[in-house]
């Protein structure tokens, strides 16, 4: 939850542990594929460029397209006013909403230019379901951009918006993909389900319950707690498969995808407000283990162990960072083999914390590879383009290093006035976007408990960690 300026672990003599001063060597891919490296569907014709010809790529008046070199040369005009007056594009794609994919391309210019990538419907109002800037220059460069669609439609296309500058301008595209899992379409938890299960036990809706006469009863309720939000789980949580069994059980009963936070890793939190975690190193394999066994086959949303990635610098040394990445790795495992049907996020920081290179090291590192992706900005609160933006940096150098992607998921629980720089109960925050697929990230979700306190620190200085605050609450809804 905090931000530490990053450190360089300049006595790291292991590349899987991903010295921050530099690039490291290529980890080797392991065997086979996981559960989730499904077949790929490829969804965009001629996006090599090998046959001489651009179409099915349509263009503008203000953009002239040719093939050159086996890729696609756009020479685009000069004195256009907007992104989309000159633009190149792919039209009659099938986009599924709740479905995961995947656009990627490799790009240079021969100017230094900001562009917009889309995925949108092809008709008024040009409805996106993505929507990236990227910027190009004299280096060839490969883009990637998971996203869930928010659209269904069978007139989807993909758009290259290259115009809005004084000066002229040539754009080469190559390898331009979008990709979506082999399979029935919307496949995963979100599709097995009617929406985001609403925690009745949740701890604003147990202080709600408790306090009716209390005036700020009723608009908390409205605004928190009949919303969407995570369950923690810890060593506070007894045992651990029942616990979890119950809840994602109710959850299945009511046809809603619950969503559960992993909190439970030895040394949690470097020792600080929420420190605590499981006593040793196989008292968490135990526990992890016994956490996925409580999912089994119904569906749900799992983050894994917020900041115990970005947080590998506060340890003491190698050996404990070793066995807390080796930790990881084991939960990785467990939640893959045990809980089809469960989405795992290993937790990735903030936009601010880590360098995006250094935390793709990480992830990979961690496990990255055996679970559906990695969290964003938990119990932060940086807006949502910024831990998007972030994002897509830390899947480019996954793609770049790794030869792979994850999708990401984005903490928007008190995120709906950005941050002041602050992370401890800081003023003047506020109520963000509450649960939905996509947004720019797979998921946008509330992972901190708006109005749980985050120590005894900001404006809360004497609630603990975890505890609920009405008046906390209160200011997230007005934003004081």
């Amino acid at each position: 939850m905090r931000s530490p300026g990053l450190l360089c672990w300049l006595s790291l003599p292991l590349v899987s542990l991903l010295a921050s001063c530099g690039p490291a060597p290529e980890v080797p891919a392991e065997a086979g594929v996981s559960t989730q490296e499904a077949a790929l569907t490829e969804l965009l014709a001629n996006g090599g460029f090998n046959n001489g010809t651009t179409a099915p790529w349509w263009n503008n008046a203000s953009t002239q397209s040719r093939v050159e070199s086996n890729q696609w040369r756009v020479d685009v005009a000069a004195n256009t006013a907007n992104a989309w007056d000159a633009i190149v594009g792919q039209s009659g794609l099938t986009l599924v909403s709740g479905r995961a994919y995947t656009l990627a391309f490799t790009a240079t210019a021969t100017a230094a230019i900001t562009a917009r990538v889309t995925v949108q419907q092809d008709a008024a109002p040009y409805a996106a379901t993505l929507t990236q800037s990227f910027t190009l220059d004299g280096t060839s460069r490969r883009f990637t951009f998971p996203f869930t669609s928010s659209l269904s439609t069978g007139v989807g296309q993909v758009t290259f918006q290259l115009g809005g500058r004084a000066n002229a301008v040539t754009v080469r595209l190559d390898d331009v993909s979008l990709t979506t899992e082999s399979g029935s379409p919307g496949s995963g938890p979100v599709a097995m389900t009617s929406g985001f299960y609403v925690d009745p036990d949740s701890n604003p809706a147990v202080w709600v319950r408790a306090n009716g006469g209390d005036g700020r009863a009723s608009r908390i309720n409205a605004s928190i707690a009949s919303k969407p939000m995570a369950r923690w789980f810890g060593n506070w949580s007894g045992d651990i498969t029942q616990a979890v069994s119950s809840f994602v059980g109710a959850a299945d009963a009511a046809d809603k995808l619950p969503v559960l936070v992993a909190y439970n890793i030895p040394g949690r939190d470097c020792g600080s407000h929420s420190g605590g975690g499981a006593g040793s190193a196989d008292a968490y394999r135990s526990w992890i283990s016994a956490f996925a066994a409580g999912l089994g086959s119904r569906p749900a949303v799992v983050i894994i162990e917020p900041d115990a990635v970005a947080q590998l610098d506060c340890l003491p040394n190698d050996a404990e960072r070793q066995t807390r990445l080796g930790l990881l790795r084991y939960a990785s495992e467990q939640f893959r083999d045990r809980a089809p049907n469960t989405w795992a996020y290993l937790d990735g920081g903030n936009a601010r914390w880590i360098g995006a290179d250094t935390m793709a090291q990480r992830l990979e590192s961690a496990g990255a590879r055996n679970v559906r992706g990695f969290s964003l900005n938990v119990s932060n609160f940086y807006a949502a383009g910024e831990s998007a933006t972030y994002g897509n940096a830390v899947n480019a150098a996954l793609s770049s290093r790794y030869g792979y992607t994850r999708q990401f998921v984005v903490d928007t629980s008190r995120n709906g006035n950005g941050s002041n720089g602050e992370w401890c109960n800081p003023a003047g925050r506020k109520l963000g976007t509450p649960s939905q697929t996509g947004g720019g990230a797979e998921m946008l979700l509330w992972v901190k408990v708006p109005g749980d306190s985050d120590g005894n620190c900001g404006i809360a200085p004497g609630t603990p960690a975890g505890q609920f605050s009405p008046d906390l609450a209160n200011r997230l809804i007005d934003g004081t």
